[in-house]
């Protein structure tokens, strides 16, 4: 069952901003191509949007290091009252395997480091097409063991990721549970695209168009991200394998995403497996509507309890 208790009616913000999505970039995103010169335009368009200033007194410093598992590029994101001392994040960005970067997710990172109270990695890993499967991947494991090697322990590190950044988390966790390797201390996905088969989009979208994301956007990125690899390879079909070892896990997703099934697949998933998966359907949201946070209150509001989910998990895994 999904938690309804911070949910309600959506605001009028939250209103006004899907039908700007839905009558604006809906229909650019139903045409435009992902490869070559559409997506070209999109990456300017992204870059060019994302402007949002960061709290007052937020600390970034560049990453940049060769290590065991391979090179590690970022934005070490620290709130004022973050402690260093007490975890770190590791955040993965959104972007369809194929767009997205540092300059696009800072805000984020920054507001995740204000509501848990611990520094952030933002990772700047390889896109496709240029870099398809494994290097996404590849650079998710190198993050996570880069942070080991800064000496936090696994249980003070959490993972998180949006739409395609949710994979790689997801993906993370399956190559670390094949490794037997210690496990993060939690999970946090924002709406997640997990399911690169893509089955039942068209469906959903049918039934209430995601104001957002083209299910024929969400086919094609996927097959980019891929490669030559299948869709069935262990390291891309996240619902494959063992959950048994997962860390307790929060899920955050849009009520009017087509995406939603991937959310409530993994939380049903995990759940059989023995873990903790809290799921949260916010209704008439938008895809990662987190990432609205400075024009929507239930961004801020899903950004807070993030914070709480983060310190309960650390918390609980410390007393253990």
């Amino acid at each position: 069952m999904a938690q309804t208790g911070l949910m309600g009616e959506p605001s009028m913000q939250a209103k006004a901003l899907a039908r700007f999505l839905l009558t604006s970039l809906r229909p650019l995103g139903d045409r435009i191509r992902m490869r070559g010169a559409g997506l070209a335009l999109v990456r300017e368009a992204f870059e060019r949007t994302s402007v949002t200033p960061l709290p007052r007194g937020t600390r970034v410093q560049a990453v940049s290091e060769s290590h065991g598992y391979g090179e590690v590029t970022g934005l070490w994101i620290t709130a004022p009252d973050a402690d260093p001392a007490a975890g770190a994040v590791l955040y993965l960005h959104g972007g369809g395997f194929v767009f997205g970067s540092l300059r696009t997710h800072r805000h984020m990172a920054a507001a995740i480091s204000v509501s848990t109270g611990l520094p952030v990695l933002l990772l700047d890993y390889r896109l496709a097409p240029e870099h398809p499967f494994p290097a996404a991947s590849d650079d998710a494991l190198a993050g996570y063991h880069w942070l080991r090697d800064q000496g936090y322990a696994a249980d003070r590190i959490a993972v998180m990721g949006d739409s395609a950044g949710g994979h790689l988390t997801a993906t993370l966790l399956g190559d670390l549970t094949r490794a037997r390797a210690p496990m993060p201390g939690a999970a946090v996905l924002f709406s997640p695209f997990l399911d690169l088969t893509c089955a039942g989009l068209e469906a959903r979208d049918a039934l209430c168009r995601d104001p957002y994301i083209p299910p024929a956007r969400a086919r094609e990125v996927a097959a980019v991200y891929a490669g030559e690899h299948p869709l069935d390879h262990p390291r891309l079909s996240v619902f494959r394998g063992s959950k048994r070892r997962w860390p307790p896990m929060l899920v955050q997703v849009g009520g009017a995403e087509c995406l939603l099934g991937d959310s409530e697949r993994i939380a049903e998933t995990v759940r059989a497996a023995g873990g903790h998966c809290e799921l949260q359907v916010w209704p008439g949201q938008v895809h990662v509507f987190p990432a609205f946070y400075p024009v929507i209150p239930e961004g801020r509001l899903a950004i807070g309890y993030v914070g709480e989910f983060v310190r309960g998990a650390m918390d609980t895994a410390l007393a253990a």
